[in-house]
């Protein structure tokens, strides 16, 4: 079966169980720590996929590692998946529900990078005019990159607004030698 399909399935699934228990909230958080932490941890994506694990030693390593901090109905989700031997396709499972509840619940995720690390009130500043903006309830990622010099980048959606002083100094740099 095509993986695309299957990451589908599974995330609809999920989201149309959570959202007849009164889940979302627990399960987007939830599901977001589990995607990240696929995509921040290679030996926890090894493990997963490694052949010669038996499928009830990766349930019990994913009930340590999860157990903590996900809720029970989430943790029942993922150990589901690895019962029936898709836990390769976590990281897409986890995409496509994160973006579904996002789109279901008016979510929009933005970034903001900036050269030094802004202070939280700013980012609050921030979250709360892009809010105003787009009738949505926005999740802000702030990222530091020091070649910006100063200013910033906004992604919105599918959207980018570029007001950092590297890409300022790029435009003169072409005005001129355009001359």
């Amino acid at each position: 079966m095509n993986h695309c399909k299957i990451n589908v399935r599974y995330a609809k699934a999920m989201y149309e169980l959570a959202a007849e228990n009164g889940r979302i909230e627990a399960v987007y958080r939830d599901t977001c720590l589990v995607y990240d932490l696929c995509r921040e941890s290679v030996d926890f994506m090894q493990l997963l996929q490694q052949p010669v694990i038996k499928t009830s030693q990766k349930k019990q390593i994913l009930r340590e590692i999860l157990q903590p901090h996900v809720d029970e109905f989430s943790l029942r989700f993922f150990l589901l998946i690895v019962e029936n031997n898709r836990e390769a396709e976590i990281p897409g499972i986890c995409r496509n529900l994160i973006n579904r509840i996002r789109s279901g619940h008016g979510i929009v995720p933005a970034t903001v990078t900036t050269a030094e690390p802004l202070q939280e009130e700013i980012t609050c500043l921030i979250a709360q005019s892009l809010e105003k903006e787009t009738g949505k309830r926005v999740e802000l990622t702030t990222l530091v990159d020091p070649s910006l010099i100063g200013g910033m980048i906004l992604r919105i959606e599918d959207k980018q607004f570029d007001g950092s002083i590297s890409n300022q100094l790029k435009k003169i740099k072409s005005a001129i030698l355009a001359k």
